[in-house]
Formats: structure tokens, C-alpha cells, sequence
């Protein structure tokens, strides 16, 4: 068992860690609002005061943040993880962020004589919850074979890709087919309802059909209600499609219906829905359908 440290305690964050203690790991967090962590905290995990502190304790460190911006918050200066660093130890980033900047703090871990792996996840909380979380990991392959382990802690399927960086690309390219998936889902659901089955019976259907994906099946029924809680809300997933937009126009690969998808996130931005589960793209399409 390890010593190992936590860093962004959000939504999935949280319960990452909370596998991660369930697997017999010691683990020291980190979040800035610490009030939200205090259930981890009554399940055993101990508080690092900050990135650095975290750092220092942990054999292996982790973090989950929301972007390329606060992953720079919690690694710079001098409460920042990268000053917690040394020789032996091993961090790994799990955001999605910009691949170039992965492997920007790549380059500064290893001069600290660390090693960083990047490591997204693929999958909801409903995912991790029942144990089926993937994850894709970037990085030294020797360094992955130490930490993999730890990593199937957190879900059974974990795959190397390649070199620092290609992880945190595998994941954008992973992520843009869940908002395509979730508008071509509300297409079908509302072109049946305004035929005049029910919308019930159409997210029926749909979900015991060929098109039912995994995340069809546990976001599909988010059109008849949505969580109180967004699982991944419309700010985050407009952030990876605008990564992943990024990427295709410098790798000359056309991306069309992530662009078109991009503008219904766009539009429920507009419409003050930002902070919701981005299957809300189905109400911005049933606005537009006269079916809300």
C-alpha cells in the first residue's frame, strides 16, 4: 500500500479518492474549499494544508482540476505541487487539459528529478460508482508499470498510450462523441415526440435500441430529468470540444459535428444553462422544436 495524495476534490475527484482509500491506500487531500471534503476526511483521508504539503507526504501524488488554468494554480509557486516534488516520486495529472501544457509540466517535473504521468478518466460517477471506470495513461512506460496498480484501484481498465501528453489527447478525442452522441440522441427522441409518441416511450425505445451506448443508457434519461447535480456540466464539456477543435485544426482533421455540437453548448450558455449536465442540449433543441 502507498502514501498517496489527492488534489482537486470535485465530483469525481472526491470519489476517486474515496476508491482509492477503499483500496487500503493511505490518502492525503487536497481541495480549496476543504468544507467539501469533509466526508473524506470522516472516512479516513488526511488534509494537506496545501498542493505543496500534499506533494511532499505522498509517494505518488494526484490531481483532478477543471482546466489548463487551475491545473497551473495548483502546481506553480511556492504552495504549488511542483515544489513538493523530488527524486522518486510520481505525479499524475487526471484533467483534461491542453495536451501542450501536459507535457510542458512534464518537463518540469523531470527537472526536479519526478516523473509525471497524465492519466484522464473515461466514464460518469455512475461509471466509477459501479467499478467499470477506464482510464488511458502518458507518460514514461517504466514509471507506468510502477503505478498501475495503484491505478486499477480506481477502475479496471487501464490502457498505455504512448509518451507524455497522447493520454491527455486520447481523452479529447474520446470526450467530443459524448455531447455528438447526446445531441443526435435528443434529435431522435424529439422527432418521435413530435409524432406523437410519447416522450417516455421514445427514451424507452432508444434505449434499448442499437444506438444505446454506454453513455446513451446513463445520460439518456437526463431528458426526462436532469440530475440536481451536473456530472460533467456545459462549461466543462465546451471546454474539451474547444480542445478538441483546437486539435483538429492542427492536425488538419475536419471535425464537423463536434463544431455544429459546440454551438448548441454555445446556445445553452446563452440560455443560462451553463452550469447544468450538458445533456441539456436536448432542452435547447426542443426550444427550438416548440417541444420544451
Amino acid at each position: 500500500m502507498a502514501t498517496l495524495g489527492y488534489v482537486g476534490l470535485g465530483v469525481m475527484g472526491s470519489r476517486i479518492a474515496k476508491r482509492l482509500l477503499d483500496g487500503g491506500h493511505t490518502v492525503i487531500g487536497y481541495n480549496r474549499t476543504k468544507s467539501k471534503a469533509q466526508w473524506l476526511l470522516d472516512a479516513g483521508m488526511k488534509w494537506g494544508e496545501t498542493p505543496r504539503a500534499v506533494a511532499e507526504k505522498a509517494d505518488v501524488s494526484f490531481t483532478m482540476v477543471t482546466n489548463t488554468d487551475a491545473l497551473h494554480a495548483v502546481v506553480a509557486g511556492s504552495d504549488g505541487i511542483l515544489a513538493g516534488l523530488g527524486p522518486g516520486k510520481v505525479y499524475v495529472d487526471m484533467s483534461t487539459v491542453s495536451p501542450s501544457a501536459s507535457r510542458d509540466l512534464a518537463a518540469q517535473v523531470a527537472s526536479r528529478g519526478a516523473h509525471m504521468l497524465d492519466s484522464p478518466v473515461s466514464g460518469s460517477v455512475i461509471t466509477l460508482e459501479e467499478g467499470k471506470l477506464s482510464l488511458m495513461v502518458g507518460g514514461d512506460r517504466t514509471i507506468f508499470d510502477k503505478v498501475k496498480p495503484i491505478l486499477q484501484a480506481i477502475g479496471p481498465k487501464v490502457t498505455y498510450v504512448g509518451g507524455n501528453g497522447l493520454a491527455v489527447s486520447m481523452k479529447i478525442a474520446t470526450n467530443l462523441s459524448l455531447a455528438v452522441q447526446m445531441l443526435a440522441f435528443s434529435e431522435g427522441v424529439l422527432l418521435a415526440e413530435k409524432s406523437g409518441i410519447p416522450r417516455e416511450t421514445a427514451v424507452e425505445v432508444l434505449l434499448n435500441s442499437v444506438i444505446a451506448s454506454p453513455m446513451v443508457k446513463y445520460r439518456g434519461p437526463f431528458v426526462l430529468r436532469m440530475p440536481e447535480e451536473a456530472w460533467f456540466d456545459v462549461n466543462m464539456m465546451q471546454k474539451d470540444m474547444s480542445l478538441a477543435l483546437e486539435m483538429g485544426r492542427r492536425l488538419d482533421v475536419p471535425l464537423p459535428t463536434t463544431a455544429a455540437t459546440n454551438e448548441f453548448l454555445t446556445a445553452a450558455r446563452g440560455m443560462g444553462m451553463a452550469k447544468q449536465d450538458f445533456a441539456v442540449v436536448f432542452e435547447v433543441l426542443a426550444r427550438m422544436a416548440g417541444a420544451s
